[in-house]
């Protein structure tokens, strides 16, 4: 038999008040932030997940509210749309596939571009090639700036792997890709 009145027993069957419930929440957010220092830029969706992982269940809308209200919300970085920047004044080329996207027959079309990592220590470029006939990346740089030295090597790199000339190439306007470097680099395996 538990030493407990009856009215406590009655009293711990009802739910925690509101401003109760939060501040438990709160706790667990910040202890969530607080596992690992990659965790202090989570929003509101990791947060729910690692919530559910440790069986609270609870909606997006109150823990958005809880994070904002004790300044757990992080501000998100907003990106310029894409991270090339055509040049003005260089040669345009013709766009030879025309949103044809399929290929009968390995390296007649590649596609490129440049994406950017966010890394702890700075930002890493990666430069892909990819094969229109399978979706295969067949070649690949990576560096910590985006010259157009990136965009050479991973056109040269695919060129190596597959033994390829002849292909039509398509990529953005970015000033890479326009280079007259890279248009010689084109020029040397009769890419288009």
């Amino acid at each position: 038999m538990l030493a407990v009145s009856e009215s406590g027993y009655y009293r711990s069957l009802k739910p925690l008040p509101k401003q109760e419930r939060q501040q438990l929440l709160l706790v667990k957010i910040k202890d969530i932030i607080g596992e690992h220092e990659d965790n202090s830029n989570y929003g509101v969706q990791r947060i729910l997940l690692a919530l559910s992982q440790i069986e609270i269940t609870t909606s997006y809308s109150t823990v958005y509210r809880i994070m904002k209200k004790h300044d757990q919300l992080k501000k998100v970085k907003r990106h310029p749309n894409g991270i090339t920047h055509e040049d003005a004044a260089a040669q345009k080329s013709e766009n030879l596939i025309q949103r044809d996207f399929k290929a009968s027959a390995p390296n007649q079309k590649w596609l490129s571009d440049i994406t950017e990592i966010p890394c702890s220590d700075g930002k890493l470029y990666l430069s892909a090639v990819l094969d229109c006939f399978n979706g295969e990346i067949v070649g690949l740089a990576m560096d910590d700036n985006m010259r157009k030295e990136l965009c050479i090597q991973a056109f040269e790199n695919a060129c190596k792997a597959r033994n390829a000339r002849g292909m039509t190439f398509h990529s953005d306007q970015g000033s890479q890709f326009t280079s007259h470097a890279f248009r010689e680099s084109l020029a040397e395996r009769n890419a288009i």
